[in-house]
């Protein structure tokens, strides 16, 4: 017996997808304002997770899915009105749904009772909505069972009897012989499912209600296969139907085949079009001499009215035929994506850092060639780089995603936590098709998660009190991706109350998390938030109240490789910005070295390097240097004195000073020995194999086999503040004495 695990994983895979899409979908169905589209979606979605169940046998998971799946025909009928309530309770059944696809992969019985409480809900809205048949649609027309007295005769003169009888019926009965009404056409389906076809989970009765929201359909039941009750199989279906069906010019043979698209292959169904006689046309020479359109001498064909196709069976409605391909029989059956296991990519990734090493190590050795006798061998590294990098940026392409995935879970952790908190909040996304690496996406869930909550609970006013201080009752949370210096930044910003900083400050001095009397800046108070065990919650909810929140965010942030800043204004709101970087595994960089050590800086932070002149160079009593470039005063940063290199060059005369930019828009002057030259680099985690360093974004391995660190510039702004108190000058020549209020700028 083939082996279907490959499929069923597949199954799974396009379930997951599935069920993000219903979710989605769920997350936008408000009462008064139903989209038709969005709720056949939802449908298609649900339909499509029991039907492969079907396929694999999991009657429990179909089961359910049949219940979900009637009460979205109800909703598509307009036979079951769209309430809070059903809403709440179709999110909770796509949770449900989402369980038994998960004991399903697992291969496990679900425990009793997991959809108990859901199927009853589904069954109670269900329930109260009005009869499914309703007066102004036709009933579907069921004719008796005939058989014949003798086996013998089926294909003898009873058999032509009966198909010249059931002709004659058909046609008094459905209207087919009569004249097509104008401005309409007549569609005939003849639709006869495979004897198998409910064992997969579909059901012919949702594909005729659809036919009749298409048009004035009569539906005529065929129940001659049907057996005597003793030989009857309840599991087989024996039915047939044939539909005539009366609809606007508007209806193509493409729509009626988007209702057979689940069961094409499992059905035989034909198809044929009658439409109304093409009006006459006078001839040229009695045409009024004020008609501006020209004549043709061939009577022209009503727009409206397509040529009515042969009989023909039904395709599959998707994937469609591209135009204009001449690939025959097959045509439009190619698609332009596949399915690849991750940990294929990976292993490409993987070999594209070890390439690019190679590449460098390679570039290192011929570094010192002459180049009148090597000239071939060093056009052809240079040819080898510029592959190798497309090679690369091919590569991370295929592993970027939009965080559009990411986003899209949001709108159901907003509704959950204002329902739980009592307050009006909504939602607004932007940016959602910024692309980022795989891992960066799936690493972003967490801490939009606990933001997000805090604030909704800490930052939003209830409806009241906005109201009493003239803001609208419904608070706003903007949540916005954008890249940016090479980098993705992520923002989080509510129109709430903004940081308490009294009560943050209070409460930090209370947990011992600061000294009592301590001088703070409001930035550093605001970022007191972040701190392991820090609560301003006056009770323990769950929302928050724990204190094991935002330092989670901040240290999965790190582990990334980014940042995370907070920035607050009292009674306007807060702003959370997360800077990440778009890929984790290689990256464009500019080797430094200072002493003996070498460092990369990421290109994408690089302004430009100079050699300063001594009047550009001011100090600041106390504090640090800084030194005048492009009319501003920028702060230097001696990185031998952060990271205790000896041996550097110390005077900023005869080093080099390297202007950096962070994502926020400021500068520093780090001040290096040499530039060595671009390379790329492969990143490595540096916490993952070793431990986090302050300043230190990741490692590397440079060309010539040594290690070396890949600055954070974010980082060492935070490293140089912190040395402002101790600060001593380093040797060489004193810059000029600045007063302190011109560091204000910096």
């Amino acid at each position: 017996m083939e082996d279907l695990s490959r499929f069923k994983q597949t199954y799974f895979d396009e379930s997951a997808e599935l069920l993000a899409v219903a979710e989605s979908g769920l997350l936008r169905l408000t009462p008064g304002e139903v989209d038709s589209d969005e709720v056949n979606a939802i449908f298609r979605a649900v339909h499509s997770i029991k039907g492969g169940g079907g396929a694999f046998g999991f009657t429990e998971l179909v089961a359910f899915a049949h219940e979900f799946e009637t009460v979205m025909d109800g909703v598509r009928n307009n036979s079951i009105p769209v309430t809070t309530e059903l809403v709440d309770t179709l999110i909770r059944a796509n949770d449900v749904l989402g369980q038994m696809l998960a004991y399903a992969r697992e291969e496990a019985a679900a425990p009793p009772g997991t959809t108990d409480d859901t199927v009853a809900a589904l069954r109670r809205h269900l329930a109260g909505g009005p009869a499914e048949v309703t007066a102004s649609e036709p009933t579907p027309t069921v004719q008796p069972a005939a058989y014949p007295d003798d086996e013998d005769d089926e294909a003898g003169i009873f058999g032509d009897a009966m198909a010249a009888i059931d002709a004659a019926r058909t046609e008094a009965e459905t209207g087919i012989g009569a004249p097509v009404p104008e401005g309409k056409l007549r569609w005939t389906i003849t639709f006869r499912p495979k004897p198998d076809l409910l064992l997969s989970g579909n059901e012919p009765t949702f594909m005729l209600r659809a036919l009749r929201r298409l048009g004035d359909a009569t539906i005529d039941c065929d129940l001659r296969s049907l057996p005597p009750l003793p030989a009857l199989e309840a599991e087989l279906l024996y039915l047939s139907w044939t539909v005539t069906l009366v609809a606007d010019p508007d209806v193509d043979q493409e729509k009626i085949n988007d209702v057979f698209e689940f069961v094409a292959d499992e059905c035989d169904i034909r198809i044929s079009v009658e439409a109304p006689p093409p009006a006459v046309v006078a001839p040229p020479a009695i045409q009024a001499s004020t008609d501006p359109v020209p004549v043709s001498a061939t009577p022209p064909v009503p727009a409206a009215t397509p040529k009515p196709p042969d009989v023909a069976r039904a395709e599959p409605a998707k994937p469609r035929p591209n135009a204009g391909n001449s690939g025959g029989e097959h045509a439009g059956l190619t698609s332009h994506t596949i399915r690849v296991d991750l940990d294929k990519i990976d292993r490409l990734v993987n070999m594209v850092g070890e390439m690019v090493i190679t590449q460098a190590m390679i570039a290192e050795h011929v570094r010192d060639l002459p180049p009148g006798e090597f000239q071939e061998l060093l056009e052809g590294l240079e040819q080898l780089a510029q592959h190798t990098r497309e090679l690369r940026e091919s590569v991370m392409s295929i592993r970027a995603q939009p965080v559009s995935s990411v986003f899209s879970r949001m709108p159901r952790l907003v509704r959950e936590c204002a329902a739980a908190t009592g307050k009006e909040v909504q939602l607004v996304t932007s940016g959602e098709t910024t692309e980022v690496d795989k891992t960066v996406v799936e690493n972003l869930v967490d801490p939009l998660t606990h933001m997000i909550r805090n604030s909704i609970d800490h930052g939003l006013e209830g409806p009241e009190e906005r109201e009493r201080i003239g803001k609208p009752r419904a608070g706003t949370v903007h949540l916005s991706a954008q890249h940016r210096s090479g980098r993705i930044v992520i923002e989080i910003t509510d129109d709430g109350r903004g940081i308490n900083r009294p009560k943050v400050l209070s409460k930090a001095i209370e947990k011992g998390l600061v000294q009592p009397g301590a001088s703070l800046s409001d930035e550093e108070i605001d970022n007191l938030i972040f701190l392991p065990g820090f609560s301003t919650a006056d009770q323990v909810s769950n929302l928050s109240g724990r204190g094991v929140g935002m330092d989670v965010v901040r240290r999965n942030i790190s582990s990334l490789g980014g940042r995370i800043g907070v920035y607050s204004a009292p009674g306007e709101g807060s702003r959370f910005v997360l800077s990440l970087p778009l890929t984790l595994a290689v990256l464009d960089g500019m080797v430094i070295s200072v002493g003996e050590e070498r460092f990369v800086l990421p290109l994408t932070n690089i302004v430009e390097s100079l050699r300063p002149k001594a009047a550009d160079l001011h100090g600041l009593v106390g504090k640090c240097d800084v030194m005048m470039a492009r009319g501003e005063y920028v702060r230097l940063v001696y990185l031998h004195q952060l990271f205790g290199i000896p041996k550097a060059v110390t005077d900023p005369t005869r080093a080099l000073v390297v202007l950096v930019e962070t994502e926020d828009g400021a500068r520093l002057g780090l001040v290096v020995d040499e530039v060595l030259g671009q390379q790329q680099v492969v990143i490595k985690s540096l916490e993952a194999n070793f431990r986090r360093l302050d300043g230190v974004a990741a490692a590397t391995i440079l060309g010539d086999g040594r290690v070396a660190l890949i600055l954070d510039v974010a980082g060492l702004r935070e490293m140089s503040r912190h040395y402002e108190s101790g600060y001593s000058r380093p040797p060489g020549p004193a810059p000029a004495a600045l007063p302190a209020p011109a560091l204000e700028p910096v």
